[in-house]
């Protein structure tokens, strides 16, 4: 296997392996003898449920252990907390529904849930989940050191999601080498970029439905250079939500026959325990006709069955099937390509096991989908590639993926300046030039934004810094190179830096939480929704910015050029001004234009009264020859 030396005193080796940090279940793979392994100790599945259970006396149990008491005693153990990941109180109202534990956010956003062993955050309930993958690794490989380890996030993790996964693996001692995303671990699993070249490349869909999140990713290989076209997705949909369509059931019919009151439906444990026997149910239709849906509670005297066949399961989770082609429609189209155009299709998550999602993504993309790897495997197995890769192995890979929403700044009226396109490839880094506003202006404050929309309040605004120690300057004259550098775990770090002066100011990005789920979609579709108002929006901002520069600049010259200008022209010059100030104050587009030009054209013999003064100036006391 892989190995880098990290330890230069005893020249103990750290082990390198693929980590994938599931929603239901997690795994960790190395590369051995050729080929990528699931490390399964002897007698151990090979992965580790992603559960956390709390007994009584604040005993904390993870992995096989949690979800074996967890079957006994729904009520205290939690699931699913990867979608907890990055994100804010108010951003999981709805998935708290499911949590048997009151949350709390401290004064940085930060959530915690309120559990017998204390106040634990998302991360803490992933750093466990983590420790329990490295002992694992541990018992398998023989090997207790610590673990350095390439983990995998959906594609559509923001940039607080992807720090709050590396504050887990450091809180559990596990070293992240780098982070990359499901899709493209995937498709190194499956080995597409050994197979025959192509002319052009190959184009790959990976259709990522895993247990809280669905991803679908276009990629285009080629030379052994894996490029990402584009992702999109629905960071709200998951195994769990067609769970929730037999929990949906279940709760219905309970109600209809009496069996099932306000109060008990209300009940965590009972939640819980609907959860659990929804996803046994699942789990055997995919591999039967029919199974049993049973809800057991003897202490709020339930104890309903009922038979589930295939036919009917898949009527019901008929819509949150369709909702995974309007993402694969979206995905194709920032390509720039039909469905046609895809060589490959890899799937990847539980969920993909179901025979109609099988039979629905052939249809669409009218192609046998690769299945020959265990799709709850293949992301770790992709992740123990590109481990092997990093700690020196000897396939020629090159992985580019890219950033799913953009970055930039707001500048002045409130209008944002993109400086990394959405879908750009990373690692990258982009630099644009900015000024002051005001005349003697020696700082300039940075908010950094992240989404589509043209004005900064309609974005997520990520971090803010301020630069200073700028010479006072007219407005417009310092020159300020602002460079964003995203790099290859999707890490951002600004950086401000004066020409002049040499004056830097810098920011890495690490918020404390995140977009929520609805707002990382809907983020992008206000951006279509929208899109003419906010160029309207933005145009009137940088209109309104543009004519205060120029009055703020009219006025300072104007005395100085009065002895040159005739009363006429300094009159129409004073009109102008005063119908540009006047029309700045209000939203009116059309009228805001009409007198930014108007501006322009009365002070055409200012600028070239001034001009003409400079000119003279600088030949004062020369010669022709010395011109």
């Amino acid at each position: 296997m892989a190995y880098i030396e990290l330890n230069v005193l005893n020249n103990e080796p750290t082990p390198v392996v693929g980590i994938d940090l599931g929603t239901t279940n997690s795994l960790v793979a190395r590369f051995h003898e050729g080929r990528p392994e699931v490390l399964k100790p002897a007698g151990h599945p090979g992965h580790e449920p992603s559960v956390v259970y709390f007994d009584e006396d604040g005993t904390v149990r993870v992995g096989h252990d949690a979800r074996n008491h967890a079957i006994a005693d729904p009520g205290r153990a939690i699931f699913s907390f990867k979608r907890f990941l990055g994100r804010g109180l108010d951003d999981v109202r709805s998935d708290l529904a499911g949590v048997p534990f009151d949350a709390t956010e401290n004064e940085h956003g930060v959530l915690a849930f309120d559990t017998p062993a204390g106040k634990l955050t998302p991360q803490q309930l992933s750093a466990r989940i983590l420790k329990q993958i490295s002992h694992v690794a541990g018992e398998a490989l023989g090997n207790h050191a610590p673990l350095s380890a390439v983990i995998t996030v959906p594609a559509y993790f923001d940039d607080a999601q992807r720090a709050a996964t590396r504050d887990a693996a450091s809180i559990a001692g596990v070293e992240v080498v780098r982070i990359i995303n499901e899709p493209t671990a995937a498709s190194l699993a499956y080995g597409i970029d050994q197979k025959d070249e192509k002319e052009g490349g190959r184009t790959v869909a990976v259709y990522d439905f895993g247990g809280g999140t669905f991803d679908v990713t276009v990629l285009l290989i080629e030379g052994g250079v894996f490029r990402v076209l584009a992702t999109n997705g629905d960071t709200h949909l998951g195994g769990d939500d067609l769970d929730r369509c037999l929990v949906e059931l279940a709760r219905t019919e309970l109600r209809e026959s009496g069996q099932l009151t306000d109060e008990a439906a209300s009940d965590a444990t009972l939640r819980q325990a609907m959860r659990l026997a929804a996803e046994r149910c699942k789990h055997e239709l995919t591999t039967q006709t029919s199974s049993e849906l049973h809800v057991s509670m003897p202490e709020l005297g339930l104890n309903w069955r009922r038979t589930i066949g295939r036919a009917e399961f898949e009527q019901l989770i008929e819509p949150v099937l369709l909702r995974t082609l309007t993402a694969c429609r979206g995905a194709l189209a920032d390509a720039k390509l039909t469905p046609a155009d895809i060589d490959e299709v890899v799937l990847v998550g539980g969920s993909t096991r179901i025979p109609a999602v099988q039979r629905l993504v052939e249809a669409y993309f009218e192609r046998t989908p690769h299945t020959g790897l265990d799709p709850d495997k293949v992301v770790a197995l992709g992740a123990a590639v590109q481990a092997h890769v990093l700690a020196g192995g000897t396939r020629d890979i090159l992985l580019m993926d890219v950033t799913p929403l953009s970055l930039g700044l707001e500048t002045m009226g409130g209008a944002t300046s993109k400086v990394i396109p959405r879908n750009s490839p990373i690692p990258c880094s982009h630099t644009e030039g900015f000024t002051t506003y005001a005349d003697n202006q020696t700082g300039i404050e940075f908010n950094i934004l992240q989404g589509e929309r043209e004005l900064a309040k309609d974005c997520r605004s990520l971090g803010q810094f301020k630069l200073t120690g700028i010479p006072p300057m007219a407005a417009g004259a310092p020159k300020v190179a602002v460079r964003f550098a995203l790099d290859a775990n999707g890490m951002l770090t600004v950086t401000a830096k004066e020409e002049t002066t040499g004056q830097m100011a810098e920011i890495a990005v690490e918020p404390m939480n995140s977009l929520s789920d609805e707002e990382l979609e809907q983020m992008l579709l206000d951006s279509y929704e929208n899109a003419e108002a906010d160029f309207d929006a933005s145009r009137l901002a940088g209109l309104k910015t543009e004519i205060g520069t120029m009055t703020k600049a009219c006025e300072r010259s104007l005395a100085s050029a009065e002895s040159v200008l005739d009363p006429e022209t300094i009159l129409d010059i004073q009109d102008a001004l005063a119908a540009a100030n006047a029309a700045a104050a209000t939203d009116d587009l059309d009228l805001v234009q009409r007198t930014r030009d108007e501006l322009e054209r009365a002070t055409l013999p200012l600028a070239a009264a001034l001009m003409d003064s400079v000119a003279k100036q600088a030949l004062a006391g020369k010669t022709l020859g010395e011109v």
